[in-house]
């Protein structure tokens, strides 16, 4: 196969695996607040934090009361959200009033001491393959009725609503897969149009949600890694007079196509989404997250924009923190997307500014340096496997697996790992560190090598009471299968799952397919 047609075969990965976008708003960087955590820091902490950083715009999973509040007087854009699962229920033009009316209209949102509502969420990719249309006929009745009721309350101007899509929704045709070529899935065409209409009669923006990584991970080699970054390495994807060097331009122009040939080519871009995980794959590290945000923020910084539209984009990192209770369903690097530890500690220092100012630190407390550990004369491996299942069914293992920050570590050490991660979510009960005899306390952190870390708790109050501790029976399941309890239906929740909803195993299948037609050309 030919450089040309390898390049146009492994677009065709990209492309159904991530989105992007543009937006016109002021210059700032703008980041998804997700809140799928066993110990969230404070929401004023967090505010600060974005303060900080110089970030401007915010993109919630929910309409939090909390974090609403604590966004007041900020003067920070904020893009609220309505879970799949709701959609339906905004078919009825009195529960939309009565939703614009407590989650819009009572947060002041025309006062400076108000909070700034810019965005109302629609969904979250409720156009998604895998949900088999199951929210398809929902999201327009809800679109509508939510704009009207935003428009009658006279906030219309101020804000706008919009459906965050996922970039399956359009594509190049596998014959000329090139950005220019790009246009609606047929399936749903008719009713992205009638979407699109009423978004730009009241001037809302399409926002769609992009991730290189997921390129690269659903690629299985076949995807050139050079491509998902911005540092001109990659072999170019030609497209008449223009040559992309990343998929972000060439996301972005894809989707400018599909608007143009849909009769909407002014229609502004919002990247609702991207970023790079740090943990859970073997291309999930904090090197790779450093090359990506180190191309990605200085093209943002300079209004770069892409080749069919140049300038301003808003562009949301996915996201503020890792969370630790999200499914790991699309992988293990799910709970890791963060720029930011759980405990608010920067992953990287990186300019974010242009005045090279990097990621401020949250100012948190930790709990006692105490960790829990497996006894070193311990010898019953099956007791030791079960209380690892046990503890990694209620905790988050995924760092000891395979490819991850702590895969390399040894049998004892991993097991040394989970027990004290099921300790520390505890807030270090003395009763959680016990494992039938297994593990003991000690106030040594031995075990802490590279990049692989036991950490200590932050002490803050937890989201849910930490899980008892009884003292578990051994157990012939899995103790390095991490469980993904505690995350959300990625079909029901406005995606608080972050990516979680944007990977359809489907089209893994037919990434594959259309490739192996390419080859052949």
């Amino acid at each position: 196969m030919s450089m040309k047609r390898e390049i146009y075969s492994i677009f065709m990965v990209s492309f159904l695996f991530g989105a992007l976008s543009v937006v016109v708003v002021v210059e700032g960087l703008a980041v998804n607040w997700g809140t799928i955590s066993s110990h969230p820091l404070p929401p004023e902490m967090v505010v600060k934090l974005l303060q900080d950083d110089g970030f401007d715009k915010v993109k919630l999973f929910d309409n939090n009361p909390q974090i609403l509040k604590a966004l007041a007087g900020t003067g920070i854009e904020v893009m609220i959200a309505i879970p799949n699962l709701q959609l339906k229920t905004m078919g009825n033009p009195a529960n939309a009033k009565a939703w614009v009316k407590q989650n819009v209209t009572d947060y002041n949102v025309t006062s400076k001491a108000g909070v700034k509502i810019t965005y109302v969420a629609i969904g979250n990719e409720p156009f998604l393959k895998d949900y088999k249309d199951m929210f398809v006929n929902a999201t327009f009745p809800a679109l509508k009725n939510i704009q009207d009721a935003l428009n009658d309350a006279g906030v219309g101007d101020l804000v706008k609503a919009t459906v965050p899509f996922n970039a399956d929704v359009y594509y190049s045709p596998f014959w000329n897969p090139v950005p220019s070529a790009g246009m609606f899935r047929g399936d749903v065409a008719d009713t992205v149009g009638e979407i699109l209409e009423y978004m730009d009669k009241n001037n809302a923006p399409f926002v769609v949600n992009i991730y290189p990584f997921l390129s690269v991970f659903y690629g299985k080699g076949q995807f050139p890694m050079d491509f998902a970054f911005f540092d001109g390495k990659a072999a170019p994807l030609v497209d008449g007079s223009i040559k992309y060097t990343n998929v972000f331009d060439a996301m972005v122009d894809t989707l400018a196509s599909a608007l143009k040939g849909a009769g909407f080519k002014n229609m502004s871009i919002v990247v609702g989404e991207i970023g790079w995980p740090t943990d859970g794959d073997v291309n999930a590290n904090v090197s790779l997250a450093e090359r990506f945000y180190s191309g990605l923020i200085p093209k943002l910084l300079a209004n770069q924009g892409t080749p069919l539209r140049p300038g301003h984009m808003d562009v949301y990192f996915f996201a503020l923190f890792d969370e630790d209770l999200k499914s790991i369903l699309p992988g293990n690097f799910e709970r890791s997307w963060g720029i930011y530890r759980c405990d608010g500690r920067p992953k990287f220092e990186l300019p974010i500014t242009k005045d090279n100012k990097t990621l401020a630190s949250a100012d948190v407390k930790y709990l006692p340096k105490k960790w829990c550990v497996l006894k070193s004369d311990a010898k019953n491996l099956s007791a030791i496997s079960g209380a690892m299942s046990y503890a990694c069914d209620r905790t988050d293992c995924t760092p000891i697996q395979n490819g991850s920050s702590c895969g390399d570590l040894t049998s004892s050490e991993k097991a040394s790992f989970v027990f004290n991660s099921y300790y520390q979510g505890t807030n270090q009960n003395p009763a959680s560190c016990d494992f039938n005899g297994l593990a003991m306390i000690t106030t040594k952190d031995n075990m802490s090598k590279g990049n692989c870390n036991f950490t200590i708790q932050i002490d803050v109050k937890p989201a849910v009471s930490p899980a008892p501790a009884p003292a578990p029976a051994p157990s012939s399941s899995s103790a390095t299968s991490p469980s993904s309890k505690g995350g959300k239906n990625p079909g029901g929740s406005s995606k608080s799952d972050g990516p979680v909803a944007s990977i359809p195993g489907t089209l893994c299948t037919l990434v594959l397919a259309l490739i192996a037609i390419l080859a052949q050309m």
